[in-house]
């Protein structure tokens, strides 16, 4: 037998499963960790209908460059493990790291997150690495929506989505139309899985899970799988400012094999010396688990290389002593080559 309350007895929005006061100090635990973002442009931040930012002055032509992601099934491992502290930085990194390859300053991010019932402490942990991600990127974290809807999701469960806005000079667009045979392929390495292929990568853990590695890559096991996604756009605008870049691409879904292509103009092709970047132990673990091929770890994982930078020969060496000397790890990978009638991207 079920009872419910009698028509007359007060409902409040509380009852229904929305905690105002939870929302309320949720965003003053957010204000200081983005305050720690402000930066030049911002008008209005966090706490107004809209956020205001005023693009920079010293930007003559300037186009803007938006990006937008979510975090995917990693947040499946996020509750599961109740890591909740790096996957903000994913968010950022994910969007942020697009903008980057058009050539643009990111200027500033906003986030969604979504929820069935509000823990404060679970929020703010995945709003700090939102602002962490921001404040490594150096754009402002301007603000957001935080949404408690009962009975979209599961207890304990949450969702992430993110928008990023950067802006380039227009003269100074990446495009990857001047890219020509000869040019130099050089892989910056990544930080491991970053946040694509998750689903895979949760097979992986339930096939070897009476026998899962104690560490890879000298982390804890857990730690490895989730190292959030290396955030390269300091580094990457260093060297921008530096050197005649003339493509870069963020390698996410798809891989190697469907990424480099989306920055070379037709006509041309990526060819990849195999082993001239390090395996990791978390991608031997990944690959000998799911028992696949070489060619479906390139076009599933980013497999070691999180950013492909393409550059003349000629200036090749400068611009991985650049990156080199900002702390990224540079590989030679390949070079570009006329398409003929092979695939866009050949590791071999």
């Amino acid at each position: 037998m079920t009872t419910s309350s009698p028509a007359n007895t007060p409902l409040s929005y509380k009852d229904a499963g929305v905690d105002i006061d939870a929302g309320d100090a949720l965003v003053e635990r957010i204000k200081p960790l983005a305050k720690k973002t402000m930066r030049e442009g911002v008008l209005a931040g966090i706490g107004g209908f809209g956020a205001l930012f005023e693009v920079p002055k010293r930007y003559k032509e300037p186009v803007l460059v938006s990006g937008t992601d979510g975090v995917g099934t990693k947040l499946k491992l996020a509750f599961e493990w109740q890591m909740h502290d790096t996957v903000g930085i994913d968010l950022v990194a994910m969007s942020v790291n697009d903008v980057l390859v058009q050539g643009a300053e990111p200027l500033f991010f906003l986030d969604y997150f979504a929820c069935g019932k509000l823990d404060v402490d679970t929020a703010a942990a995945v709003v700090g690495g939102i602002a962490k991600g921001c404040e490594l990127s150096g754009c402002a974290l301007i603000g957001g929506e935080t949404a408690e809807m009962p009975g979209m999701y599961p207890a304990g469960e949450y969702d992430l989505a993110g928008f990023a806005v950067g802006a380039v000079e227009k003269s100074k667009i990446l495009t990857g139309a001047n890219v020509q045979p000869g040019d130099v392929v050089l892989g910056l390495a990544s930080h491991g899985v970053h946040s694509n292929g998750f689903s895979l990568v949760r097979k992986c853990i339930e096939r070897a899970a009476g026998s899962l590695p104690a560490t890879l890559d000298g982390l804890p096991f857990k730690d490895a799988i989730m190292k959030p996604t290396r955030l390269y756009v300091k580094n990457v605008l260093a060297a921008l400012a530096a050197h005649p870049i003339k493509a870069l691409a963020h390698i996410t879904g798809g891989g190697l094999l469907e990424n480099i292509p989306r920055v070379l103009p037709d006509g041309t092709a990526a060819h990849l010396t195999k082993g001239s970047w390090p395996q990791t132990e978390l991608f031997a673990w990944l690959q000998a688990t799911a028992g696949i091929d070489d060619f479906e770890m390139n076009r599933t994982f980013n497999n070691g290389i999180g950013m492909v930078v393409v550059v003349a020969a000629d200036h090749a060496d400068a611009t991985a002593a650049t990156l080199r000397a900002a702390g990224e790890q540079v590989y030679t990978i390949g070079r570009i080559a006329e398409r003929g009638t092979g695939a866009p991207v050949e590791v071999a």
